[in-house]
């Protein structure tokens, strides 16, 4: 980078840290550090939600996501505004009624301790392997950048965000996040008109949507119905539902943005916006993977858009390499020459169109299958990085595309989206571990100040865990799905524990307890012998909950009668 881009960059960052630090100082009690002493306005709840899901994964994989899959991705995203719904009926009116630190305080009410800290713990085991991968995510481009080891960058990624975090608590992350999301919505949608403007001369926003369509690329809805398909609409809508239902609904993360809300009117507006942005937002992100596809279709791409991986197969296997690249040269220059003849034959409206566009696809595929034995190369050459490069293929455009000032600037969003959710999640994560297992624990109810200390050690503790998971992220491949595979992984049996708490009040904590425990076995014995795509995992979690629970009841109800 410039002397230039460096200064955008660390000026940024800098600035925020120093006004999170400035706006979270005087914190005297846990009431304000965890929960921002419930002063805020319905916007900042809104900006906190969508700036605690759409982390630097968001920003970093979705377009190399949309690059390689498609748009499909985002019907992973249908089920969430029915999912708001639910929430601001049921969760929200008994989480303010009860003035809870988290989520899982109402589960002790309503069931008893033990329960309380199952459910706390498979969101502190799950969160906190998220948060790691989240720290990872941004580390990936001071590696690329710097050409510094992962390990040093995901130290430095996840220590500077601990400053405001550790010192502020939830009223510096809430004000932060509203600073962070104006910065990241400009910068990306700037980033998306460089990329049209950017195209060879004569191609246009259509040309290139018209390229992307017939690449694949915008593939938003897939209506075939397929237990093994990761996303289509039945996925989106009944797994996505369940998902969002759980997320948004049980998982600290996000539960403690809404309760730091004025009141119950200005936490239900927060989500349900929530619920009517989020799904075009993310159809923006993806789009300018989209339209990535078709810039790279137009102009010369990379062999391999990890840069240092393939430089190692370069010098460890220079033969291989070697014929690599020749068979590349050879597709990109055709794949290039059909891309304008396609554009040329459409404004022409040539019957030669159709016949081009297959050999187009042809080409297509045969890209496709290079590119998969050159990662299947590097993965056997045992470089320690990671299994794709879906990561960085927009780094990639920015790094060598987008003018000076402007590059250093889309790295510092990437890393303010990370720090949004990042700080959030240990926020929520310390409050969980505090709340739900340290003082349940312990005998005596610490004073304001002692309570304010432990709330910050937690943070620090959880820092540095999710800075050591972060150092076994590498193997990962696409990192936004591998924090929602993460997550479905719980989501479910979390989701049963609530909804059994709500909607069957027969049920009792010991019944509930096992029923958990034997849900979170069946979802990992699923995922494990790939039965379905894991979406599907949320729904499976949640409804084994309720039918082991219903099922105990009946065991009960049946010991009850024969004594």
């Amino acid at each position: 980078m410039s002397n230039i881009d460096w200064t955008v960059l660390i000026f940024t960052l800098v600035a925020v840290v120093v006004y999170g630090v400035f706006i979270g100082r005087g914190q005297k009690s846990n009431e304000s550090y965890l929960k921002a002493d419930n002063k805020m306005p319905w916007y900042i709840v809104l900006i906190g939600i969508m700036a605690t899901q759409a982390s630097a994964i968001t920003f970093l994989s979705a377009p190399g996501q949309a690059y390689t899959d498609g748009m499909r991705f985002v019907q992973y995203y249908f089920g969430l505004p029915l999912a708001m719904i639910v929430i601001c009926i049921t969760f929200i009116p008994i989480f303010q009624r009860l003035n809870v630190y988290t989520a899982y305080e109402y589960l002790e009410n309503r069931f008893d301790k033990k329960t309380r800290v199952l459910t706390s713990l498979l969101f502190l085991f799950s969160r906190g392997l998220s948060t790691g991968i989240s720290i990872y995510a941004p580390s990936i481009i001071l590696s690329s950048v710097l050409n510094w080891n992962i390990y040093l960058t995901n130290v430095l990624t996840g220590g500077i965000l601990l400053i405001y975090t550790y010192v502020g608590g939830a009223k510096a992350i809430a004000h932060t996040q509203k600073l962070q999301f104006l910065i990241i919505l400009g910068t990306m949608a700037f980033a998306g008109y460089l990329l049209i403007q950017n195209m060879p001369n004569g191609i246009g926003f259509n040309d290139a949507l018209y390229l992307a369509g017939k690449s694949g690329k915008l593939n938003v809805i897939t209506t075939e119905f397929d237990w093994k398909d990761k996303y289509n609409i039945w996925s989106g809508l009944i797994g996505g539902f369940f998902l969002a239902l759980s997320y948004f609904g049980t998982d600290q993360s996000q539960v403690g943005r809404y309760i730091t809300a004025k009141d119950n009117t200005n936490a239900k507006m927060g989500l349900l916006l929530n619920g009517l942005v989020k799904i075009p937002m993310q159809f923006a992100i993806l789009l300018i993977g989209a339209l990535l596809f078709a810039f790279f279709s137009l102009k010369p791409a990379p062999i391999y858009f990890n840069e240092r991986s393939y430089q190692y197969l370069k010098e460890t296997k220079p033969e291989q390499a070697a014929v690599f690249e020749k068979e590349h040269q050879d597709l990109q220059t055709k794949f290039n020459a059909e891309s304008k003849e396609i554009l040329k034959l459409r404004e022409n409206n040539s019957p030669q169109l159709q016949k081009t566009i297959q050999e187009f696809k042809n080409t297509q595929t045969q890209v496709k299958a290079l590119h998969g034995r050159v990662e299947e190369a590097i993965n056997h050459s045992n470089y320690n990085a990671e299994k794709t490069d879906t990561n960085y293929i927009f780094l990639y455009f920015v790094k060598n595309t987008l003018p000076v000032g402007m590059i250093g600037l889309l790295f510092a969003v990437i890393f303010l989206a990370s720090w949004g959710s990042i700080s959030a999640a240990l926020n929520s994560l310390a409050a969980c571990s505090l709340k739900d297992v340290h003082l349940i624990f312990k005998k005596e109810i610490p004073d304001d100040a002692t309570e304010l200390k432990y709330s910050r050690l937690h943070t620090l503790a959880w820092g540095i865990f999710s800075i050591g998971v972060a150092m076994f992220a590498t193997q990962m491949g696409s990192l936004i799905e591998a924090v929602n595979v993460l997550g479905s992984l719980f989501y479910g049996p979390i989701l049963g524990i609530f909804l059994v708490a709500f909607y069957y009040k027969k049920i009792t904590g010991s019944n509930v307890f096992i029923s958990a425990i034997l849900s979170e076995i069946a979802v990992i014995a699923v995922y494990n012998f790939d039965i379905v795509s894991f979406l599907w995992l949320n729904v499976i979690g949640a409804v084994a909950v309720i039918l082991f629970s219903a099922i105990g009841l009946l065991f009960y109800k049946k010991k009850a009668v024969n004594s």
